[in-house]
């Protein structure tokens, strides 16, 4: 595996960039061409940078060289990407606003990067367009093989109107004039009735599989009631909560940690508990950061984990790795992890190097239950 280049040429300057969380010899860049467009079209454009917006910065790229007045992010690990890489470049840090936060000012001008998620993309434009002075531009960019044909209409319907403009490099730049129109009014979540939850679980544009039970989650319901009943319990890349909030209704957990990198997961999680269990809302603790990272909760007797299998666009189990590797130090001496996860992906290793003792819990034709004990 080559590594991947770390120096990235701006015109605002030269950056040494990082990807966040990187392994050894990362392969992949902080950056992409769609991050290159938006810095040229910004500079040819010669705007002030005082009331600039900056949106999903993944790893930094555009937040290091303009240094905006503040980046709006769903990703705790976006966030850590854009520390370290200020910090090694000594940049001034750049304020965060979550997704599901209102800015403390009215940008003068926006720099998006589009998102994974559609409906994530076009909650992030009805919210901007409630914030937006008509005459404010906003410069949106992606990689083609990423970009929706409706990329241009969606803003138009948003926004105002709407140029489509140049290609570079794969990438392709957009930009919106916010128009006099009203903002229009979307529906901020969708969801689904949870048969094991007696109850409906809902959850905002950005949280994985937000309108339906996955496939894996759904395996994993399905065995735990063989599980043995503990005090505290920790729902790990917790999405809507479902995992966490099935065990403590089937008496599973005492009280359970929902921890998940999403601002939009851990809010849908929240509202999730509260709707389902009001009366027992203090048997729930939520912490949002890069897995269980600066967790300073009790130790768990169990975590329960689906993991994701995916580096924005790119299938790859690291990320999922990744928090494997964290659980130990946040488990009793006695604790245990129960793990789904799809059976082409190779997980066994990172568990027996972490753990005392793994097992092929449960596995059917696509996913694959490991149990593995700490000691």
């Amino acid at each position: 595996m080559t590594a991947a280049g770390t120096r990235f040429e701006t015109p605002y300057g030269s950056f040494k960039l990082q990807r966040y969380p990187a392994r050894r010899a990362e392969p992949l860049q902080a950056w992409c061409a769609a991050d290159s467009l938006l810095l040229q079209e910004v500079q040819q454009r010669a705007v002030s940078r005082i009331n600039m917006l900056v949106v999903n910065d993944d790893h930094g790229a555009l937040c290091v060289a303009l240094q905006p007045q503040a980046l709006w992010t769903d990703s705790a690990l976006a966030v850590q990407a854009l520390q370290h890489n200020e910090s090694v470049n000594e940049r001034t840090p750049t304020p965060v606003l979550w997704s599901d936060q209102i800015p403390a000012f009215a940008p003068d001008f926006i720099v998006l990067r589009i998102p994974k998620q559609l409906p994530f993309f076009e909650y992030q434009l009805s919210r901007l367009a409630l914030w937006m002075a008509p005459g404010t531009t906003l410069l949106v960019a992606g990689m083609d093989k990423h970009l929706s044909s409706r990329t241009a209409k969606i803003l138009e319907r948003h926004i105002g109107p709407t140029q489509r403009h140049r290609g570079q490099h794969k990438a392709r730049l957009f930009s919106a004039v916010r128009d006099e129109r009203p903002a229009v009014t979307i529906d901020d979540t969708s969801g689904y009735v949870c048969a094991s939850l007696d109850g409906e679980l809902r959850a905002l544009p950005n949280v994985f599989s937000r309108d339906k039970l996955d496939q894996g989650s759904r395996f994993l319901v399905a065995y735990m009631d063989t599980l043995s009943p503990a005090e505290t319990v920790i729902d790990l890349a917790c999405g809507n909560g479902v995992l966490g909030l099935v065990a403590f209704k089937q008496g599973l957990a005492k009280s359970v940690i929902f921890c998940d990198e999403s601002a939009m997961a851990i809010a849908s999680a929240q509202n999730n508990a509260s709707t389902l269990f009001p009366q027992q809302t203090s048997s729930f603790a939520f912490h949002q950061g890069d897995g269980l990272l600066g967790y300073t909760g009790a130790p768990a007797e169990l975590i329960l984990c689906n993991p994701p299998f995916h580096l924005n666009h790119t299938v790859d189990e690291f990320a999922g790795r990744h928090l494997l590797d964290q659980c130990g130090q946040y488990l009793h001496a006695n604790g245990r992890l129960c793990l789904v996860a799809n059976r082409h992906l190779d997980y066994l290793p990172t568990l027996k190097r972490r753990f005392g003792r793994v097992e092929k819990a449960a596995s059917n034709e696509k996913f694959t239950i490991w149990l593995a004990h700490k000691n």
